[in-house]
């Protein structure tokens, strides 16, 4: 359950029980549960780390794995929105062929609460063009916002995009 979710929850109980004058005898009120703690900036930083290795396996579903299922991916070298499952996993059929390897140029962590954090800033792949060989370098732009979904970082929106000086 989210912060946001918990909060409403118990906004909604304590409005209840207002309403109706509805008092709890013998409950202890200790304030709020002690907050989850919030994940590092270098373990967000990480998570691109994971993403990096699952590309290089060139499976498509290994990479997919690592997306929420309502993911959202505005990919580097496809102009089509990829708003499910089957659409990352297809996007990264092809991308993969080339052989990706990502390096991070630049980078800007910032941690929203212990089950959010959005990673941006610069990176380039290394590419191998499947039909000749050739090799080249893209630098893109590159967001991922991250959620902690049953207690693992899941990708929820991912948006990268090609340098327009490149």
């Amino acid at each position: 359950m989210t912060r946001k979710t918990r909060i409403r929850a118990a906004l909604v109980t304590a409005s209840v029980l207002v309403a109706t004058g509805t008092v709890a005898v013998g409950v202890s009120v200790a304030g709020p549960e002690a907050a989850p703690k919030k994940a590092g900036k270098a373990e967000i930083a990480a998570l691109f780390d994971g993403w990096n290795k699952a590309l290089a396996t060139g499976d498509a579903e290994t990479v997919a794995d690592l997306y929420a299922d309502d993911a959202v991916l505005l990919p580097t070298v496809s102009n089509k929105v990829r708003s499910d499952r089957a659409g990352i996993v297809d996007y990264f059929e092809h991308f993969l062929q080339n052989k990706p390897v990502g390096t991070k140029v630049q980078t800007h962590v910032n941690v929203l609460d212990s089950n959010s954090a959005i990673d941006t800033g610069v990176y380039e792949f290394a590419l191998t063009d499947h039909e000749t060989g050739k090799k080249r370098v893209v630098e893109a732009r590159y967001t991922y916002e991250y959620e902690k979904r049953d207690g693992e970082w899941k990708i929820v929106n991912h948006h990268s995009s090609a340098m327009p000086e490149g």
